[in-house]
């Protein structure tokens, strides 16, 4: 049986664009919680960054091609999703909403998308995956963890609890050992709350102010950390953070399932190359060497056309944050559900206009580079 969650009938704010779900979700939210929701490291220009980066490839359509069988279906940790879609790992949903995790997880499944539930959850882990024990259509229900060096034996044990809960993959963040600084946060004197229901963090543990960062950099994970969960998890593991393609190949090389091309939203290093950049670089060297290797990506995807792009470029899925954060603000799971919804329509339209029948089918020569 699912788990029932009280889902308001009231018909959500109606959004026409990412644009609209931004400014519906700052007129929703308190100045603070709209800074954590909105803000990026420093002046946030990654974080801007990120969202200019797709549109630095215009579209090269072909004409005349038979779209009679097309269809957006993909296979994602072994299980056939309709599209290759998952929300990304963001902390304290509670905060900014009152459905929070569960919402937001039966918005995503409703829409064929897949979840990665971030280990700074307001929610149990096993009521989010209980609430979509029925649902046949929806994507991967990944958990999200950060490794220390302190906490790796904890974190392999909440990886087993997460297979026991029906979870089918561990996502493992690897590039915010410390969080970033923040200058909206600061302007707005607020400190994000630490979820009750949260597992110790990478930080947690630390007690000593010698070194970087008050000795908070004296913890964070190494591959060997890296290696040892690798080996021990009982899950198929995506490590998320990698920017370079020297570390993408040594995490494959050492068994890890997967990498997630991300700069963490911009939330963490400021001027930090955006990952449709990093994408384009990384993507021919791993292939090379990992032909079948699964490649996600995340940060500043907020259309169909971005999806569209981020497939040409060689990744097998996107994952989207903000976009979907910003729908939950203001209409919880029925704004998620909305600009779900629209970022797949518009994903359609741009394969069919594009002439590509299936993902198969999208390749580079559907892009051309700085056209403008």
């Amino acid at each position: 049986m699912g788990h029932a969650m009280s889902v308001s009938t009231d018909l959500p704010t109606l959004c026409f664009s990412p644009e609209d779900h931004a400014q519906a979700a700052q007129a929703a939210l308190p100045e603070d919680v709209w800074a954590y929701v909105n803000g990026g490291a420093a002046a946030g220009l990654t974080a801007q960054f990120n969202v200019q980066a797709w549109q630095a490839w215009g579209l090269v359509p072909r004409v005349l091609q038979d779209l009679s069988q097309g269809h957006t279906r993909t296979s994602l940790i072994g299980r056939e999703c309709p599209w290759p879609v998952l929300i990304a790992p963001m902390a304290a949903l509670g905060w900014v909403h009152a459905q929070g995790e569960l919402g937001m997880a039966l918005a995503a499944a409703a829409q064929g998308c897949g979840m990665v539930v971030s280990n700074q959850t307001n929610t149990p882990m096993h009521e989010v995956a209980r609430g979509l024990f029925t649902e046949t259509q929806r994507g991967p229900l990944c958990w999200q963890l950060q490794l220390s060096r302190a906490s790796a034996s904890k974190q392999l044990e909440l990886a087993h609890e997460a297979s026991l809960s029906g979870y089918e993959a561990v996502v493992l963040t690897l590039d915010a050992p410390v969080q970033g600084v923040r200058d909206a946060e600061r302007r707005a004197r607020i400190r994000t709350p630490r979820p009750p229901l949260a597992h110790p963090g990478p930080n947690s543990s630390s007690t000593s102010t010698n070194g970087l960062c008050q000795g908070l950099a004296a913890n964070a994970p190494r591959w060997s950390e890296v290696h040892d969960f690798l080996r021990h998890c009982p899950l198929p593991v995506w490590l998320k953070g990698i920017a370079h393609a020297d570390d993408a190949l040594q995490a494959l090389d050492q068994g890890a399932n997967g990498v997630i091309v991300s700069n963490h939203g911009g939330r963490v290093l400021d001027t930090q190359v955006p990952t449709a950049y990093r994408l384009e670089v990384l993507t021919p060297t791993v292939r090379r060497h990992h032909p079948q290797a699964s490649i996600w990506v995340d940060g500043g995807i907020r259309r169909g056309t971005d999806v569209f792009k981020a497939l040409a470029l060689g990744a097998n899925a996107v994952l989207v944050g903000r976009l979907a954060l910003c729908a939950l603000a203001h209409s919880g799971a029925l704004g998620v559900a909305q600009a779900l919804r629209q970022l797949r329509d518009e994903f359609e339209a741009t394969l069919t206009l594009c002439g590509c029948a299936t993902l198969a089918d999208i390749r580079p020569v559907h892009l051309e580079r700085s056209w403008r």
